[in-house]
């Protein structure tokens, strides 16, 4: 590579060679609206238990609040866009849905090794320069950051919207003490199209360019520990972790072509299409070995059979009533409230007939709540 030209060009260079789909440049300040935001957001409980965002909430609103010495951001994008349609599984009970970005390796591993591999190269060319990297694993925002350096504007779904590469991308961002030549915000948006928000089935956002976490199935399927409330059940259907549904809709991903994606994130047979009979059957080994190197691994055997129940009772397959009932002498209480609940939902007359006997000998409180 010519060494005359910009460092910022040549990291560019660099960048794409190494995988990444999208690379820009803003300045450490470039998004000062993003701590007032923030601060709303938490303010209004929208993080639900993600007493993390709040904890670190001022190293969150802007990267000097992370790190003082900061000059330059370089956002990076990872696509991962898919090939298959993420809704062609919506009416299929007994399979569950996977989100897209779970199918393949953990991302976290893949990109957090690219993002160093970048930074060694940055280190070499600019001897003296500082950096930091991550990826999701620290009080970055990574999507304000993004649109700041010019890969796409947040939308009104609130994730990041790239005219060439939609919404599949994973987003990096290496810290520089270097000062870089920013480019410019990222241009467009959505117009009057509200396909997003009209499509989400358990109403996650209050207004456009606004999410409400506590009614994410995403945040339900995945961060939330505890029982799944009522009201959002029916809503999440098939979907065992995670949701694609306000991505899938979006018009500008016709533009994300499957062939730039990874090759790390190509999806696995075993989690595109998972019968939720056999995962249901899942002990705390067998799921380990099954998740190996997934992001799906992060919430554990119990959270992800509690999801599972979720769909089976969503399913309307009476040859899951066995597994599930199964699941009633379940270790894990919060498998088995789901497991009652899944039972009533398939077999009611069933469910009659192991209420009385089954409360007797259960000292769960959310268990219980479920029987009555």
């Amino acid at each position: 590579m010519r060494q005359d030209k910009p460092i910022e060009a040549r990291l560019k260079a660099k960048a794409a060679e190494i995988g990444f789909a999208a690379c820009g440049i803003a300045d450490a300040d470039a998004a000062p609206r993003t701590a007032e935001r923030l601060r709303a957001w938490l303010d209004d409980g929208a993080h639900g238990d993600m007493l993390w965002m709040e904890e670190r909430a001022e190293q969150r609103g802007s990267p000097r609040g992370l790190w003082p010495d900061v000059r330059s951001v370089i956002a990076l994008g990872m696509s991962y866009a898919p090939a298959a349609d993420p809704l062609a599984l919506a009416h299929e009970g007994e399979v569950g849905r996977i989100s897209v970005y779970a199918q393949g390796a953990d991302y976290h591993d893949v990109v957090k090794r690219r993002l160093k591999e970048l930074a060694r190269w940055l280190v070499e060319a600019a001897p003296g320069a500082d950096v930091k990297v991550f990826v999701d694993t620290a009080p970055v925002m990574e999507k304000p950051l993004s649109e700041a350096a010019g890969l796409g504007w947040q939308g009104k779904h609130t994730n990041l919207v790239s005219r060439s590469h939609g919404s599949w991308l994973f987003l990096g961002a290496i810290y520089t003490t270097l000062a870089l030549s920013p480019d410019g915000p990222g241009r467009g948006g959505c117009g009057s199209c509200d396909a997003c928000q009209t499509v989400c089935p358990t109403d996650a956002f209050p207004a456009p360019y606004r999410i409400d976490a506590r009614r994410c199935i995403s945040y339900l399927t995945i961060e939330n520990k505890g029982p799944i409330p009522r009201e959002f059940r029916a809503g999440i259907g098939n979907r065992i972790y995670g949701c694609d549904d306000c991505l899938a809709v979006c018009p500008w991903n016709k533009f994300a072509a499957a062939a730039q994606a990874n090759l790390a994130f190509h999806p696995r047979a075993e989690l595109t299409v998972p019968y939720l009979a056999d995962l249901l059957a899942l002990d705390d080994a067998s799921f380990r070995q099954v998740f190996a190197g997934s992001p799906i691994k992060r919430i554990g055997r119990d959270r992800m059979l509690r999801n599972c129940l979720i769909a089976a009772g969503n399913s309307g397959s009476a040859a899951l009533v066995a597994r599930v009932a199964t699941l009633l002498d379940d270790p894990a209480g919060v498998v088995r409230g789901a497991a009652v609940w899944a039972l009533s939902q398939l077999d009611p007359a069933r469910w009659a007939a192991e209420r009385a006997g089954r409360m007797v000998g259960e000292s769960d409180p959310d268990v219980l709540a479920e029987w009555c």
